[in-house]
């Protein structure tokens, strides 16, 4: 594709294997942060920690990845975007390995803040992949596909990942992405072809004031605020979803599993459903119609007391169809905010923001719940209330970004192409 060629109506078969590529990449990282919330209920055991500190574990990663996005805002742009894809998937794996050999609390804690300094750029780096080249009208599309990793690391991992911590440890769910994430390592060096059409555009701009000039920018910052809302309602729920289910709805360990794989078929289903919608109907409806769904569903699902597996699943489906399908929109809509020259520069600082608002939310989340000594979790149905909030003011915020995008959408760069 070239920069004056018309957007294309279907995919080559090398666009396939991209989109196909960045959604392993993106499971192995996001199951890396999702195993820990099924772990809960045994890391809270093992570790004999308390609900705070268990927060700490995911807010640990989250902080990490703040502070590494900001620097790698620094010279995102600068580099071809595999090689800064390999740098950084290299550390993750490091520090995934890590949190593998981990005997205790205070050597998870270290492990999480190594892999979150280099795992938290990684979502970065995949949409700035995206947006350099799929233009806006199929870009929907391709968020939705490679938003399945999110289900998958349901589907295939959460699942997996409860079986191996309950008859191997805690530890082997971890060496387990360790394995795979080096397999997808070596794809990504023999197939992916370099991405430097974007370093075309830089100049000789100093990296602080990049950033500073980033940070200013009135359309960029109006992008960070939606983004910290659009992480906190996941970041707030997501830690103590295993606990509240075992603890309160009367969920088996032996049925979590299950309540995870069913829950994330749905999701894997409605990922693609959701971004052939945002570009047919248009993002910031679908976003709209998927915050109305979502918050239904917790507004229940938080005030639930001991309830029949059915009804746990059906609501956990509901509940992440709604999830998925905000967050197909909203990322397809953020991509469309950063100029072609500060696509890496914005993508990182939005990862930034994004990790810190999350890690915040989870200390938060920590603080407005408490277990009792029991077991069962008290004040989960006001977090619930919190998130719901967030969710309602958040799509004030997306209604902002969809005016800004649509005023401007005759006049944006075309997409730019690989090397």
């Amino acid at each position: 594709m070239t920069a004056s060629s018309p957007p294309a109506k279907t995919f080559s078969r090398y666009d396939a294997f991209v989109i196909t590529l960045l959604a392993v990449v993106q499971f192995t990282v996001v199951l890396d942060f999702m195993v820990l919330s099924p772990l809960g209920a045994i890391l809270l055991e093992e570790l004999h920690i308390t609900t705070v500190q268990f927060g700490h574990v995911v807010s640990a990663y989250a902080f990490s990845a703040g502070i590494s996005g900001l620097l790698a805002a620094s010279f995102a742009d600068k580099f071809d975007r595999k090689r800064l894809l390999l740098v950084f998937y290299g550390g993750f794996i490091v520090g995934t390995m890590l949190c593998g050999l981990a005997p205790n609390y205070h050597l998870l804690l270290i492990a999480r803040i190594f892999t979150g300094l280099f795992g938290g750029v990684m979502a970065s780096i995949s949409f700035a992949i995206v947006t350099d080249l799929f233009e806006l009208e199929r870009r929907g599309r391709v968020m939705g596909f490679v938003g399945m990793a999110f289900a998958a690391s349901q589907v295939l991992g959460m699942p997996f990942g409860l079986y191996l911590a309950n008859h191997y440890g805690w530890h082997m769910p971890f060496f387990v992405i360790v394995a795979l994430s080096a397999v997808v390592m070596v794809v990504v060096v023999l197939r992916m072809r370099p991405i430097t059409g974007h370093l075309a555009l830089q100049t000789a701009e100093n990296p602080f004031r990049r950033i500073g000039r980033t940070l200013a920018h009135p359309r960029y910052l109006a992008g960070f605020v939606a983004t910290t809302l659009l992480a906190c309602g996941g970041f707030m729920l997501m830690p103590f979803a295993s606990t509240f289910s075992v603890n309160n709805l009367g969920i088996t360990l032996e049925q979590l599993p299950f309540v995870y794989l069913v829950t994330g078929i749905g999701s894997m289903c409605f990922g693609p459903i959701a971004g052939r919608l945002s570009d047919r109907i248009g993002k910031f409806k679908l976003f709209v119609a998927g915050c109305i769904i979502a918050m239904s569903a917790i507004a229940v699902y938080t005030h639930l007391g001991v309830s029949p597996l059915w009804l746990v699943i059906t609501l956990s489906v509901i509940m992440f169809a709604g999830i998925t399908a905000r967050m197909v929109a909203a990322q397809a809509l953020l991509s469309a905010v950063p100029e072609p020259r500060d696509r890496g520069t914005f993508m990182s600082i939005n990862s930034s923001v994004q990790q810190v608002s999350g890690g915040l939310a989870a200390i938060v989340a920590g603080l407005i719940v408490v277990q009792t000594p029991e077991g069962p979790l008290e004040r989960y149905g006001i977090l619930g209330y919190v998130v719901c909030g967030i969710m309602l003011t958040n799509i004030v915020l997306i209604a902002r970004i969809d005016r800004l995008v649509k005023a401007d959408a005759t006049q944006r760069a075309p997409t730019i192409t690989t090397a």
